[in-house]
């Protein structure tokens, strides 16, 4: 099918969705061909070239030993931190590369070629590979772009993939690319916005598969959070950033242990940051809808199942029911995004990450909240419009300042857009729509320096210990 809510919410390891997640899915799909060739065996040397942004800040990314973890075939769904943690440490003492997890090739990440001032036409977020054998003839290569989200495009498929999408759009009892076609199909339906995604989603999986799929996104977002609140000391990279969501936890557990809900936004906050403070250690994450704002959805969600009417005695059930229901409706905003702009912070800045986040997270607390579709899709609206212009200038290359308390104050404003549409009666002057191609259109305007170069902002104007 056209986009849909597990390409969205995927499960991949930190710290970044485009950077870390993307690459090492490109390597292992350049993996993939060459089995699928019957190439491996002829392969004596690898060339990995990096462009753009996955060159200017891939060191702080993990991008490398995530190539290096591709072309051993690791996939970012499955591989868990220990593995990554291992693989690392046997780079470091000279084991070779193992390219699709069989043939031994000395080359290790400070082998990989950087471009960081050559931009591919197609994305900033360009990986080119390249196989040679003993002759040093080259045997296969292929570019791949990745393009926000871990969501990667071949550069000589682009437009088979095109043909895929709007065939698959076919298939859908509701298509939609634009918020006025969901509303429509709201309209039709009599349904709300996870009711449309929901219909959508059982063209390739059924009800119960759609239900348990979503119920282990909110699982694997449950245990990112938690690990991270058993982790202390200082985040790794070199920055000195200490991990507070440890501390923070226990006091929210002495000051308010009968979870007062005049405390919801510090545990909004602190759900917020655990999550970022696991990506940003390389820890398991969701995708929501990319690694840098993965805390954003988590902590909203949080609230829907903790601070919204009759959730604080409710049954697993219900529960699960008021998760399932926030993750479609965030999911048919995602869409829209991934659809009409972008939610990579290379192409777009920051407010295609988080501020995109933050747009879906309003969206899904609307719902549940009991929100019409015109309440939910004024909703996503507001926050989106208030995080436009958001530049993507994270200190050192690394996913932590301002990475992670940018994740809390999104969620905050998701919260507070999603009371505010509310309030309302689902007319506003700006529409979604609207916003979201200003989003994409600032984007296009904004300096090269702010989208995720480290040649700007607070990447340039603050001193790394």
């Amino acid at each position: 099918m056209s986009v849909g809510v597990f390409d969205l919410f995927s499960v991949g390891i930190g710290p970044s969705s485009s950077h870390t997640v993307g690459p090492m899915r490109a390597a292992a799909a350049f993996v993939r061909e060459l089995a699928a060739k019957e190439l491996l065996d002829q392969v004596a040397t690898v060339r990995v070239d990096l462009y753009g942004s996955l060159a200017a800040t891939g060191r702080g990314h993990g991008t490398m030993t995530a190539v290096l973890l591709g072309l051993e075939g690791r996939e970012p769904e499955l591989i868990l931190p220990a593995e990554v943690e291992s693989r690392l440490a046997a780079f470091a003492t000279g084991e070779p590369l193992l390219l699709g997890g069989k043939i031994a090739l000395p080359y290790g990440a400070d082998d990989i070629i950087l471009h960081p001032l050559t931009i591919l036409p197609r994305h900033t977020n360009g990986v080119k590979f390249s196989v040679s054998d003993e002759a040093q003839t080259v045997v296969h290569e292929a570019t791949y772009f990745s393009v926000g989200g871990g969501f990667i495009i071949r550069e000589d498929a682009v437009d088979e993939a095109v043909a895929e999408l709007e065939h698959s759009k076919a298939l859908l009892p509701y298509p939609f690319r634009t918020a006025a076609e969901l509303l429509a199909h709201c309209e039709s339906s009599g349904g709300n916005f996870s009711d449309v995604m929901l219909a959508n989603e059982l063209v390739e999986r059924s009800e119960d598969e759609v239900r348990s799929g979503l119920l282990h996104i909110r699982d694997v977002m449950e245990e990112c959070k938690d690990a991270s609140l058993t982790r202390e000391g200082l985040l790794p990279g070199g920055l000195g950033v200490r991990r507070r969501a440890p501390g923070w936890h226990e006091r929210l557990r002495r000051e308010d242990p009968d979870r007062d809900p005049k405390f919801w936004q510090e545990w909004v906050n602190l759900v917020a940051l655990a999550v970022n403070e696991e990506n940003a250690s390389g820890g398991r994450v969701v995708t929501a809808p990319t690694n840098g704002a993965a805390g954003i959805i988590p902590a909203v969600m949080f609230y829907a199942t903790h601070y919204t009417d009759g959730m604080q005695n409710a049954s697993k059930e219900a529960i699960d029911a008021v998760v399932v229901k926030f993750l479609l409706a965030a999911g048919a905003v995602g869409v829209l995004y991934k659809e009409q702009a972008s939610i990579s912070g290379a192409e777009v800045g920051c407010q295609g990450e988080v501020g995109s986040a933050s747009s879906m997270a309003a969206a899904g607390l609307a719902e549940i909240m009991g929100g019409t579709p015109e309440q939910v899709e004024n909703a996503a609206e507001i926050a989106m419009e208030h995080n436009l212009g958001l530049t993507c200038d994270p200190i050192g290359g690394l996913v932590q300042v301002p990475c992670i308390e940018r994740n809390a104050i999104a969620a905050a404003k998701a919260i507070n857009a999603a009371k505010m549409a509310l309030w309302g009666d689902g007319q506003h002057r700006v529409s979604l729509d609207e916003v979201i191609i200003t989003m994409r259109e600032t984007g296009r305007d904004m300096s090269s320096k702010y989208k995720e170069t480290a040649m700007g902002g607070l990447a340039v104007n603050v001193v790394e210990c």
